[in-house]
């Protein structure tokens, strides 16, 4: 079963570093990396093609974290006869198959290792972590939402987000009793690195937030 899960998080790295939005904006004349800010995100590909192919270039980096976790929850869940360290490890274990596909994305091998920011394949690997990182996910988006509609910044609303999951997921384990913090740690540590790591890639647009020059959404040509 380990041999397969280092198999499995080496193939979700390789997903991650799929670059949809450059290989979408290629597919339209375009280089995505000489556009905009340059990043492979949806955000810059809605400068350079418009939402629709946003809303699809985010759609495939967020399957680019959702798909390896759901492929391996059978695994991560094989056995309900697991002693506590088991069930601990092939915790740790199903949590780096999705940190293989955020890092894919940030660092892709197919771009030499210069990515995004992580922020469609982090919530798409904290989708597919059922039931502990879902839940903290869904109360994420619902806050990232209400950032955008408050102040039209994407960097913000993702900064935003990204705090406010690890405190979902501590809140829940202080809240729900049959979610125990000896066995659920590791995903602790996790959504403390995982949003660190989307904040730190960010540090150039709270730059831009804080001399004010960050760009706010715009009606983008559909």
């Amino acid at each position: 079963m380990y041999a397969i899960f280092a198999l499995v998080v080496v193939a979700a790295y390789l997903v991650g570093s799929t670059p949809f939005g450059v290989l979408i904006a290629k597919a339209h004349g375009k280089d995505l990396r000489s556009i905009g800010s340059g990043n492979i995100g949806a955000t810059n590909v809605a400068r350079a093609l418009g939402r629709r192919w946003a809303y699809i270039c985010f759609l495939l980096d967020m399957l680019k974290g959702l798909v390896p976790m759901l492929a391996t929850m059978p695994l991560a869940k094989s056995s309900s006869t697991q002693s506590h360290a088991e069930s601990v490890i092939l915790l740790c274990l199903w949590l780096a198959v999705g940190c293989a596909a955020i890092m894919g994305h940030v660092f892709p091998i197919y771009l030499k290792f210069k990515g995004g920011k992580g922020v469609a394949t982090s919530l798409g690997v904290a989708l597919g972590l059922w039931p502990y990182y879902t839940i903290c996910a869904a109360v994420a988006f619902a806050v990232w939402v209400v950032a955008i509609l408050l102040w039209r910044y994407v960097s913000l609303a993702s900064i935003t987000a990204s705090v406010a999951f690890p405190i979902t997921l501590i809140l829940a384990i202080i809240l729900r009793r049959d979610w125990n913090f000896a066995n659920l740690w590791p995903l602790l540590i996790g959504a403390t690195a995982i949003p660190l790591i989307v904040i730190i890639r960010h540090r150039e647009n709270i730059g831009r937030l804080i001399a004010g020059t960050e760009s706010k959404i715009v009606n983008a040509k559909k």
